[in-house]
Parts: structure tokens; sequence; C-alpha cells
């Protein structure tokens, strides 16, 4: 990027965002990027991408900018074959799932292990999806999030 003659370079991050289809990773993603959420999103036939310029330790004398890729994979199992392309060169994943759909919970190891055996590494039982057992064969930080909070019931 340049501006008033000075070339700016900007470190990148790419974070995969997966999760099964309908679980509202296309409008996290939006919401994250530009600071709204698509309310009818299309279904993501094999990936999306957008982007945010993060400012990290802003106000410190370590500040620096950076460049998040977000890549939302299409959950479609129509592509499932197709979805390891996408699994390379990337910093971080996000795993999503809808609050409303314990079935979309419950496959996050689902998609953990495809991205273990894409990526070289082997899949394995294990007891609970959230803890360091099922996620730290990743090499990569990896977040959870649950969606569609505002359609849960208390």
């Amino acid at each position: 990027m340049q501006v008033g003659g000075a070339v700016l370079t900007y470190d990148s991050v790419r974070v995969l965002v997966l999760g099964d289809s309908g679980v509202g990773k296309s409008s996290l993603v939006n919401l994250i990027c530009q600071g709204s959420v698509l309310h009818n999103p299309s279904w993501t036939i094999g990936a999306a991408v957008d982007v945010k310029l993060h400012s990290y330790k802003e106000g410190t004398t370590k500040h620096k900018p950076f460049i998040v890729e977000f890549l939302d994979i299409g959950g479609s199992n129509q592509h499932e074959s197709s979805r390891h392309i996408f699994y390379s060169d990337f910093n971080g994943v996000m795993l999503v799932h809808d609050l409303t759909n314990k079935k979309s919970l419950n496959n996050l190891i689902k998609w953990r292990n495809e991205l273990l055996m894409k990526t070289g590494g082997a899949p394995k039982e294990v007891s609970r999806y959230d803890t360091a057992e099922a996620y730290g064969d990743l090499q990569v930080p990896v977040i959870v999030v649950g969606t569609k909070s505002d359609l849960t019931t208390s």
C-alpha cells in the first residue's frame, strides 16, 4: 500500500474458519471484518476471503498493524473432498458452531480430524471437544465460537 509516496508493508496472518454448513461462519466473518451481520448470506461454495486490518498493541511502542485474512471454508458435505486445497499456509483456526444446533457442536471434532488428516496429522478419539487434548495437535491457535446466541432460549 502506498501513502503519500511511502510504501507501507503489513505482515499478515491467515485464519481458517471451519464449521458445518449454515452455522453462521460467513455472517461472523462479515461482522468481524466489516462491522455488520449478514442477515441473508448465500451458501459458501469453496471458500470466501475477507480481510481486516488489525492494530496489534495499538498505542504502545510495540504497535504493529497486521492484515488478518479470514478464509471462510464452505461447510457442505458435498464439497468435503475438495476442501483440503485450502488447508495450507494458515496461522490459526476458528471453529464455529450454532448454539441452537447441538449436532454442529458435536461435529467440531469431525472438522478437527479433517484438518489434521489433510495437514499430515493423525486424528484421534477424544472425550471432549473443548480440551487441549482435542486441539493441541493442530500446532496453531484455535478458537471455538458459538453463533446465534440471540436465537437461544434462557
